[in-house]
């Protein structure tokens, strides 16, 4: 059956997915950036925000695709859960690891195990995958929407009706809104330096839960892969489903801003629409019509995704970190010396530093893809 075979479009989508990520999070400097590269400042959306959503709903996908046939096979429910909660606890600790790398044992890297950041990417990759993968082995297709629209719902209703101390209900900006003001109390002293104001995170606590139905979003199209219709009729739904979903959400951003940093019930939808115009792309070029090749570096990236974002952040934080002061009294890193001495003089500003972080992307493309010919592939 179709549905048994492995998806080289997923693969495909998957690695693309994390080579944006590593290309958006790897500027040579970040005070020259082009716009689509960076976060929208708060509400509305850019390239880079396409990103986190795609690989949590990709996560939904592959669980379907994965426990479905275990399921069918006899596989142990309690047995599936309890390799779901292994395999979420070693991504949230190596999403722990990265916050805290390299714990204080370089020089002049400020670490404190009290203000260590506990949210971050792996971490709510991992709570997601743990609560879908339950929601998932535990019910049905009708049971799973009704999952999704009530997280969204109550997401919606309590940021609009439930009061914030003196601010209010039903404020959307940085300040004030009741995700800020979870992760403030809650995650006091651990959250995230660089957010646009102090206390909040952008994979805080409260604005998880409708993360969880990113993933399920992405459960659904699993369904729909799995199910007999053949590759074009299963191409047509995606887009027709992702074009519904892309308007569904421009309309509930009226109400409810579509934004990345709150993680919106528009946002949601939004970009679950999205998604399924992307894999629905990759899986007729490749899945239906079989044009591969040109897939073959986003397949290799996609074999390792855990891997390669691990392994970026390792790297990136290491050259950051040996430093030292040159004869002329410029301080330097690894990262800023081969900015400055090898990609500054190649062009603007925005350029040189696009250009660092594609070969970023390059420098760890060959490592994928030694892992990828060794076929070492390291599943957490």
């Amino acid at each position: 059956m179709a549905s048994q075979q492995r998806l080289i479009s997923l693969d495909a989508f998957r690695g693309a997915t994390i080579a944006g990520m590593i290309l958006v999070n790897n500027p040579g400097t970040w005070s020259a950036i082009y716009p689509q590269l960076r976060h929208a400042a708060w509400h509305g959306w850019t390239f880079t925000d396409f990103i986190f959503p795609f690989f949590l709903w990709i996560v939904g996908v592959s669980m379907t695709l994965s426990f479905a046939r275990r399921v069918e096979e006899g596989a142990d429910k309690p047995k599936l859960l309890l390799h779901v909660l292994r395999r979420a606890a070693i991504i949230f600790g190596l999403g722990l690891f990265l916050n805290g790398f390299p714990f204080g044992l370089a020089l002049g890297h400020d670490f404190s195990w009290a203000h260590i950041r506990i949210p971050g990417v792996l971490q709510r990759i991992a709570v997601c995958y743990l609560i879908a993968s339950t929601i998932f082995l535990y019910t049905g297709l009708r049971a799973q929407i009704a999952w999704i629209v009530g997280l969204l719902t109550s997401y919606w209703l309590l940021t609009a009706f439930v009061p914030v101390p003196g601010y209010g209900a039903g404020v959307v900006e940085p300040t004030g809104n009741l995700a800020w003001f979870i992760d403030s109390n809650l995650l006091s002293g651990h959250t995230w330096r660089g957010a646009p104001v102090p206390g909040f995170d952008p994979e805080g606590l409260f604005s998880t839960i409708p993360a969880i139905g990113t993933a399920l979003m992405g459960v659904l199209t699993g369904h729909l892969l799995r199910s007999r219709l053949t590759g074009e009729e299963k191409t047509a739904w995606m887009f027709v489903a992702g074009n519904f979903l892309l308007l569904a959400g421009a309309i509930l951003d009226m109400w409810f801003p579509i934004n990345k940093a709150l993680w919106t019930s528009s946002y949601v939808i939004f970009m679950a629409g999205w998604a399924n115009v992307c894999l629905a792309m990759f899986y007729w070029l490749i899945d239906v019509k079989g044009y591969r090749r040109w897939a073959t570096p986003f397949v290799i990236y996609g074999m390792n995704a855990i891997t390669v974002f691990v392994l970026s952040g390792l790297v990136a934080k290491t050259m950051g970190l040996i430093r030292w002061t040159a004869e002329d009294g410029q301080k330097y890193s690894v990262w800023s010396y081969l900015y400055r001495t090898v990609y500054v003089p190649l062009g603007s500003p925005m350029n040189s530093s696009l250009l660092f972080a594609i070969s970023f992307i390059s420098l760890m493309f060959l490592v994928v893809w030694f892992m990828w010919k060794r076929k070492w592939f390291l599943k957490v």
